[in-house]
């Protein structure tokens, strides 16, 4: 049997559980996820290898209709971008939903580009028979690849949708070795890990308006060191995440730790602050020192 290798661009709206399905299908946590719509911000690579294939899955940021910031309007960019550069594109949609906002993610996807679509949540779908006729409708907006539902949760048809993926890739070597899962280094995951925690932690709209800088992360022996900064907008957001007498922060630091200390395989200290940086996510300049642009 051929070997083929390639990227897939996982790409829809908000809320679909992208960054899920990239962590079912990998087998790793390596993008983070909270109920919140848009909490992916970076392009992030996952890597499952297996004897005849090698994919490179690129999770983005979920199509966004109202861009109110400039950062939104770079993460709709991005959305689009993974996609359009990937040998194939993977749509995913909820099932039984199919509105405005998933019409627009998909027209950012060339109408040539390979497509596959993945209709996941399949495990809140109640009654099977609802399914069948929402399949079809979804199934006639483009000329897809193949239609697979599955369930991110629960790994439902998880390996339909590879043995799908497989057949849509080219033929080629791998790429990278077999053991490798992401192109992204411990630094980067530290930051992630830790603006998860404000995503799962903090109301509606305040997350949208931090940003986790790592100021600095030494290797000392089994120990990883680390220290970093929560960009905040304003004074009062700074309070609200630090909570009272620093019970919140502290909350969500040790959260974060544990994480780390499992993702990385060792102890984990981590030093955090919060300071204020004001409009920084409609300051294109702080954006590109924060790796947006």
């Amino acid at each position: 049997m051929s070997h083929r290798c390639g990227t897939i661009g996982i790409a829809g709206r908000p809320n679909t559980g992208k960054s899920t399905l990239l962590n079912r299908l990998v087998g790793e946590k390596l993008s983070i996820v909270s109920p919140r719509a848009q909490t992916t911000r970076h392009l992030v690579t996952g890597i499952l290898t297996t004897a005849d294939c090698q994919y490179i899955f690129v999770d983005s940021p979920g199509q966004q209709m109202r861009a109110r910031s400039t950062l939104h309007r770079v993460l709709n960019r991005r959305g689009s971008q993974a996609a359009r550069d990937a040998d194939v594109a993977l749509f995913v949609v909820e099932a039984l939903h199919f509105g405005p906002e998933d019409r627009a993610a998909l027209e950012k996807i060339p109408p040539g580009q390979k497509t596959v679509l993945a209709v996941n949540k399949l495990d809140t779908v109640k009654k099977s028979a609802d399914l069948i006729p929402f399949l079809d409708r979804i199934s006639r907006t483009r000329a897809f690849e193949a239609v697979v539902p599955v369930s991110a949760k629960t790994g439902r048809n998880v390996p339909e949708l590879l043995k799908v993926l497989r057949e849509a890739l080219p033929e080629a070597p791998a790429i990278y070795p077999a053991d490798q899962l992401t192109d992204r280094d411990e630094r980067f995951f530290a930051a992630e890990l830790l603006r998860e925690k404000l995503f799962q932690e903090m109301g509606e709209e305040l997350p949208y308006r931090c940003e986790v800088v790592i100021d600095s992360f030494k290797e000392e022996g089994r120990l990883r060191r680390i220290e970093a900064t929560i960009l905040v907008e304003r004074d009062s957001q700074k309070a609200i995440v630090v909570g009272a007498g620093g019970a919140r922060l502290k909350r969500m630091a040790s959260a974060a730790r544990k994480d780390m200390e499992k993702l990385f395989g060792g102890k984990v200290y981590l030093g955090t602050w919060v300071k204020v940086r004001k409009a920084w996510t409609d300051d294109a300049r702080v954006l590109r020192q924060l790796g947006y642009e």
